[in-house]
């Protein structure tokens, strides 16, 4: 595992189009599909990292506060799966169900969709306004799993908040730092 923090790409930096399995429901998902006319996050996450393990109780208590409040979820796994089979399809719809993930987690074959994001990291967040412009990329909070900070999600909570009511996210935001994600071998 080599500590990978998030690439800080440009607020107002519009969202990548995509389509995508959906490894819970067996549907293609786009992002126009799930999108949302408040606030979508855009979360790369995946079943082995042991920050995503971390932050998993804190993302679907997320997903329950901000679903019914019109925010859209959107959790996606790019990593290579031949030499992380734990990430697989399969895998990723037990680890749906298990935590009761309420939002779909889609999987990323190609990594193209990880590459237009620029994401770096797992987890890594992305959080789009209404117009689908970038108003928040970073870190869930300050907990880590080596440290003893409880997880609140207060970043990305203050940021949603912030949206749904109407206001700018302050454009100073901490990037997330986890696992790197698996590339393929070229």
């Amino acid at each position: 595992m080599a500590l990978t923090p998030s690439v800080m790409i440009p607020l107002g930096s519009n969202a990548f189009d995509f389509s995508l399995p959906d490894t819970v429901s067996g549907k293609t998902l786009s992002l126009n599909d799930l999108k949302s006319d408040k606030a979508t996050l855009i979360m790369f996450i995946c079943n082995h990292c042991p920050f995503v393990k971390h932050a998993n109780k804190e993302l679907v208590r997320l997903a329950d506060d901000f679903i019914p409040q019109g925010v859209s979820f959107i959790a996606i796994s790019s990593n290579d799966v031949v030499n992380h089979p734990e990430d697989s399809p399969e895998k990723m719809k037990q680890t749906a169900k298990e935590l009761g993930y309420t939002f779909p987690y889609l999987y990323d074959e190609s990594q193209e969709v990880a590459r237009a994001y620029d994401a770096a990291c797992t987890p890594d967040f992305f959080i789009y306004d209404k117009d689908l412009k970038l108003a928040y990329r970073g870190q869930l909070d300050d907990s880590r799993p080596s440290n003893e900070i409880p997880v609140t999600g207060k970043d990305i909570r203050a940021a949603l908040d912030l949206l749904l009511s109407g206001k700018s996210v302050p454009a100073e935001q901490k990037p997330s730092i986890g696992c790197n994600i698996k590339w393929k071998d070229k």
